[in-house]
């Protein structure tokens, strides 16, 4: 394929003659083929999802049995004795845990599997923009998967800073060995990855749209991919700057961050004019974007399937727009509420408590859009849809006490207990997450031509939800009861010595949770050779990706398709049937 923009014209025709004979490697490995990549993201993510999910296991395994015993790993992962997990271990697997899960799933997987998948089939196009770039944004990652992994291997073990990185600890930390420096330089691969893929997100939707394909006729999967690589092309030069300037304060010794006449073991490190503060302002000023970099795509999937899956036209389609261009400024403007903490002066971060408030409000817009959509539809109650109904309901949940952490008395209070890591996963997994289930459901049969199993998606589901709000709505009570977040053991562990069992609950829901996504991940692979045949259109639904074969050719569509409507007109009175095909042309067709 050709770097260039591929011009399109009504009924323009495919000839696949064009293209030489590929390889295996070629053709499944360094592809240059969207769709390719897309599901080499989705594969990756998928089994980092895994690891980040044993990571988190170690994690609750510690705080519910602190000096308990883990027999099979022994010593071969901790630093303590007779398989006890110390603090050194457990602040390198939680460090780890959350890094994994932002970085090499979360991210990856929505905006780099869905949006390489979906983007050139559901605006009528060829391939991305730049697809040789495209190849280079996924194999970009792989640096950063062998930074996470040497991490481990090297002598004194990964990055115990916590996922934040929060100097002095990130700096002083394991002064002079690798772990936290691999830590670095593998985030900024993933940011590079970032970057080159919004960058090609952003040319095609502009650029590559098929004819009668405008702004307000795209889905809100491609609005949301839009806005969201416009936030990873602003605020993911600041990240890595970030993490270049704490690379050179632990290898160079220079003073970005560390103030004056610090002391390590008696001796004075020359450090001077160095601001701790400086790092957190770089790092949220990324990181706040980064939850919407996070959400946003799950809610414009989330939206084309309650639309599909209702069987009726989104409610507020323009509304819907809006408020995501409004949650991506606003995303910009509340970073500081991380640091309510930081001592900052009270007029500004009464500044910071107002806009962060207001952010709830473009997100309310979306809730009460979703919850018209379902009202009064003829609801199939799909694994997809199952889990995209979750998303909203958990969405709410985590935006709710968001709202609380927006008040700085409130937060003050809040701010190092559980009740942030409740609030936290709520909008991570409870959103993120079910977003990505849903989209795997609804997305799978376009992508390998068959269904996965409805009766396994509903187990999962099922599991899923059940084990997960055990696990993280159990923390809103703890949290408020005083437990300490980032800790395994608290300095006050006696005095809060009663709320133990609810550790051991938690964890042992967790446990449960883990085992259900190992269903999901056996479903989705025997689907490929046992799930049922899907046509090119199984869920009769309107988009132009739902046009071509399942799975699609190399160039998607025979015949470039001209759009007449928007996505979402379902129960039209144009038509018998309840849907109505962006691509069809009802004018031409005979009356009836």
């Amino acid at each position: 394929m050709s770097d260039h923009p591929v011009a399109h014209t009504p009924g323009q025709v495919a000839h696949e003659t064009h293209h030489e004979p590929q390889g295996f490697l070629r053709k499944y490995v360094f592809s240059t083929n969207h769709k390719v990549i897309g599901i080499q993201f989705l594969f990756s993510g998928l089994l980092w999802m895994l690891i980040g999910g044993l990571l988190a296991m170690l994690v609750r395994h510690k705080l519910a049995w602190p000096e308990g015993h883990i027999p099979v790993l022994g010593d071969a992962l901790f630093k303590g004795n007779q398989g006890v997990m110390d603090d050194a271990s457990y602040n390198m697997f939680f460090t780890m845990h959350a890094s994994v899960m932002i970085f090499l799933v979360i991210i990856p997987t929505l905006v780099g599997a869905f949006g390489n998948y979906l983007i050139p089939l559901q605006i009528g196009a060829r391939d991305m923009a730049f697809p040789t770039l495209n190849m280079i944004s996924y194999w970009m990652m792989w640096p950063a998967y062998a930074c996470f992994i040497a991490s481990f291997l090297v002598e004194g073990g990964a990055a115990t800073g916590g996922w934040t990185a929060y100097p002095p600890i990130s700096v002083l930390e394991g002064q002079g060995q690798l772990g936290q420096t691999l830590w670095a330089a593998g985030v900024i691969c993933v940011g590079w990855s970032s970057v080159m893929g919004a960058i090609n997100y952003i040319t095609t939707i502009i650029k590559l749209r098929a004819p009668g394909m405008t702004f307000f006729r795209m889905p809100l999967a491609v609005w949301s991919l839009f806005v969201t690589a416009i936030l990873t092309l602003l605020a993911t030069p600041v990240l890595a700057s970030a993490m270049i300037c704490l690379i050179l304060e632990r290898v160079v010794g220079t003073s970005f961050f560390m103030t004056a006449n610090v002391f390590v073991g008696g001796t004075e490190l020359a450090h001077s004019g160095g601001m701790p503060l400086l790092w957190q302002h770089m790092f949220w000023f990324y990181s706040h974007p980064a939850v919407y970099i996070m959400i946003l795509p799950a809610m414009g999937m989330v939206s084309d399937i309650i639309s599909t899956f209702a069987r009726k036209p989104l409610f507020g389609y323009r509304p819907m727009v809006y408020s995501l261009c409004a949650i991506a400024g606003l995303g910009f403007v509340v970073w500081g509420h991380h640091m309510f903490q930081s001592g900052m002066n009270p007029y500004l971060g009464m500044t910071f408590m107002i806009s962060t408030t207001m952010i709830a409000l473009p997100s309310a817009v979306k809730v009460f859009n979703w919850l018209g959509t379902l009202w009064g539809g003829q609801i199939r109650f799909t694994a997809a849809m199952l889990n995209a109904v979750a998303f909203v309901g958990m969405f709410i949940i985590g935006g709710l006490s968001g709202v609380f952490m927006a008040s700085t008395p409130v937060d003050v209070q809040l701010h190092d207990t559980y009740f942030i890591v409740a609030h936290l996963h709520y909008v991570l997994f409870g959103g993120s997450m079910f977003g990505i289930f849903a989209g795997i459901y609804m997305w799978y049969p376009k992508m390998f031509g068959r269904c996965m199993n409805e009766r396994l998606g509903r187990w999962h589901f099922g599991g899923t939800f059940i084990f997960f709000n055990i696990t993280f709505f159990t923390m809103h009570y703890i949290g408020l009861m005083g437990m300490q977040r980032r800790i395994g053991v608290p300095s006050n562990f006696e005095l809060l010595k009663p709320l133990q069992p609810w550790q051991i609950l938690m964890t042992v829901s967790a446990f449960c949770l883990f085992l259900f996504q190992i269903l999901f991940i056996i479903n989705f692979f025997r689907s490929f050779k046992h799930g049922e045949k899907a046509g090119d259109n199984p869920w009769e639904s309107n988009s132009l990706e739902w046009a071509c074969s399942s799975p699609p050719w190399h160039e998607n569509f025979e015949v470039i398709p001209t759009v007449y409507r928007g996505p979402y007109e379902y129960a039209s009175p144009e038509v018998e049937e309840d849907y109505l095909p962006q691509s069809r042309d009802t004018k031409q067709e005979p009356a009836s």
